[in-house]
């Protein structure tokens, strides 16, 4: 017979009758009698239900970007930037990213859920470029199926240029939008195509579009830090984020609230 039933019936023979189950309870915490094993297996259980809180709490933002030849030079860039995602939302419980890229004939890439800045600066800094039509096409299905399974909070998506077909990308961008995900399409040069068929994507999934300049590091790097606010805090905290910062995180707030 273990240590607590021999209790429960040392209780019961000194009462002269069978206890109701709240007494055995009350007696059973006034004895103070846990063995190592219990208790093991108790601090156990808390440390997993922790760490699952935890993870709960960070947003989950996919990365997506072009990595065809002519982004050769602003990948590199991007790859320094990333780290002001996760920085600047320590604060809010973090965050998770997933990279999502695609580059020369039909190649599409996805990694793991990251939550740390160094595997994912090591991810992309694997990454080599090659020549290759754009596949934004596969980038809002992954996203699509990604949160299927677990909200994602945002999807960002970086890229200079717009080859597939319009009605198609609309199509998928609309379902990503009925699952409440919004797209933040930022937009290297001023390729008119590229540019009327990333503001269709934000457009359908309420979420906002940007341009910025391949020789402005800091444009892109507060456009990225104000999505990872959104996705670790929502709309509330990018709103506080962007009082007193510059007009491009104000621009992607001013869109989303349309």
């Amino acid at each position: 017979m273990s240590e607590k039933n021999n209790n429960i019936s040392n209780f019961n023979n000194k009462n002269h009758s069978k206890s109701s189950p709240t007494e055995v309870e009350d007696f059973l915490k006034r004895s103070d009698v846990s063995s190592k094993s219990e208790v093991d297996a108790f601090l156990n259980k808390v440390n997993a239900l922790t760490q699952k809180v935890s993870s709960q709490k960070r947003g989950r933002l996919i990365f997506g970007m072009d990595a065809t030849a002519s982004r050769e030079r602003s990948w590199d860039k991007a790859c320094h930037l990333q780290s002001e995602m996760f920085t600047e939302t320590l604060g809010l419980g973090g965050l998770e990213i997933q990279l999502a890229y695609y580059k020369g004939f039909g190649q599409f890439y996805s990694t793991s859920w990251i939550s740390e800045t160094e595997q994912l600066l090591q991810e992309m800094s694997d990454v080599r470029c090659a020549g290759g039509q754009t596949q934004i096409q596969k980038v809002l299905q992954q996203a699509i199926k990604e949160t299927s399974v677990n909200r994602v909070h945002a999807l960002v998506f970086i890229g200079d240029a717009f080859e597939e077909d319009i009605d198609l990308i609309c199509h998928y961008a609309g379902q990503l939008g009925a699952l409440g995900v919004r797209a933040f399409c930022f937009q290297e040069g001023n390729d008119p195509i590229a540019k009327s068929g990333f503001q269709q994507i934000a457009r359908l999934t309420d979420g906002a579009y940007s341009s910025f300049d391949s020789s402005s590091a800091n444009q892109l790097k507060e456009l990225l830090k104000a999505v990872a606010v959104y996705a670790a805090g929502g709309l509330k905290k990018l709103e506080e984020y962007s009082k007193g910062k510059s007009g491009i995180a104000q621009l992607l707030t001013n869109q989303i609230k349309k």
